[in-house]
């Protein structure tokens, strides 16, 4: 495969093998649920375990494309593919470009920029850089179980907060506890923005459709503890699922309970189905709920979006209940979340209508 030779076991032209020039990092216990890859070609498609396959990236701060509907213009994913195995991920398809597959090699098969830390320093101190603000989380989750032996975020928050460069983080793992202290002294020198994705907080939706995430209301303690530090935290409230978490009880006891864990504010966000998601959704809905197929090909057989007039609703109901609640609160001065999505677009093309 094309990424190949990033691989950090790759030293076939090299005078001396890395480990001989280079100290080994600081890893965490364990291996978090990934052995390491195998010598040789990662096959596409192949079972087994979950495996981490360590590269050495070129670059680590992504430009996102001008015609992306998003409120930021620069982005870092230390890994690629993500443990969490969410089935609706939009981030599925990326798994694509490295001729893997979006279904199960995206969920086992994960790409480790192990040098992104020391990386991050050489881009950030490049005279061209202007310290734009940088989101994370936006693509796959940097607080994946990996991230407990890798430890990469610990590195780069550490160089935002040397560069005073502003930064964002969007996730679901409970692992960022481990670095509120480095949080606290970034947000101390540049405009750091949090914010935790709880879509609901029913567990039985839970653990067939985010299997490999921490607990929502495990989620919501994070929030607590950040609001306990003075830490401004918002809840990305996605992705609300038709037919399984939008009715108003719902809604009512998720907002009521990301109210009570003292969050900054909520935004809710209706789900979507991508290529490379929307096929494999559709296979965990046949499979977990198929009496629900009649309804979401009549949502989404525009394309990839539900109809407005249907976000329309659901976002009425959030903005409702977060009313009664309290959760309309200004900013403490800690920082927004940069990494929200900006408002859905419209339909999808037609040529979509086939995949669900």
């Amino acid at each position: 495969m094309r990424w190949e030779e990033l691989r950090e076991d790759h030293d076939d032209d090299a005078l001396f093998g890395r480990a001989a020039v280079a100290a080994p990092p600081e890893r965490g216990p364990g291996r978090g649920g990934l052995r390491a890859a195998a010598a040789g070609p990662v096959l596409a498609g192949a079972d087994g375990d979950p495996v981490a396959i360590e590269i050495r990236a070129r670059s680590i701060i992504n430009r996102v494309p001008g015609a992306a509907a998003v409120p930021f213009q620069w982005t870092i994913n230390p890994y690629r593919g993500c443990g969490h195995a969410c089935v609706y991920c939009f981030a599925r398809r990326s798994h694509q470009y490295l001729d893997l597959d979006s279904g199960r090699d995206f969920d086992t098969k994960i790409m480790v920029k192990v040098n992104a830390g020391a990386l991050l320093r050489t881009e950030l101190a490049h005279p061209r850089w202007a310290g734009a603000p940088i989101a994370m989380g936006t693509n796959t989750d940097p607080y994946q179980r990996a991230e407990g032996r890798y430890r990469l975020m610990p590195q780069i928050i550490a160089a935002l907060r040397d560069f005073a460069n502003p930064f964002s983080i969007l996730t679901k793992g409970t692992l960022i506890l481990r670095d509120l202290d480095l949080i606290e002294q970034a947000a101390q020198r540049c405009e750091v923005g949090l914010a935790v994705s709880v879509g609901s907080l029913d567990e039985e939706v839970w653990r067939t459709v985010e299997p490999g995430t921490p607990r929502p209301l495990a989620r919501l303690d994070v929030v607590r503890r950040f609001a306990d530090r003075g830490l401004d935290c918002s809840v990305l409230m996605a992705p609300i699922l038709p037919g399984l978490t939008d009715s108003a009880e719902h809604i009512e006891e998720t907002v009521a309970a990301i109210a009570a864990a003292g969050a900054r504010r909520v935004s809710p966000i209706v789900l979507h189905l991508r290529p490379g998601a929307r096929e494999w959704y559709r296979a965990w809905l046949e499979r977990e709920h198929p009496r629900l197929l009649p309804r979401y090909r009549a949502l989404y057989r525009g394309g990839s979006y539900a109809p407005k007039h249907y976000r329309d609703t659901i976002a009425a109901r959030v903005r409702e209940a977060a009313q009664r609640h309290g959760l309309v609160r200004p900013p403490s001065g800690t920082g927004g979340f940069r990494g929200e999505p900006a408002p859905e677009p419209g339909p999808a093309p037609a040529e979509q209508l086939r995949l669900l």
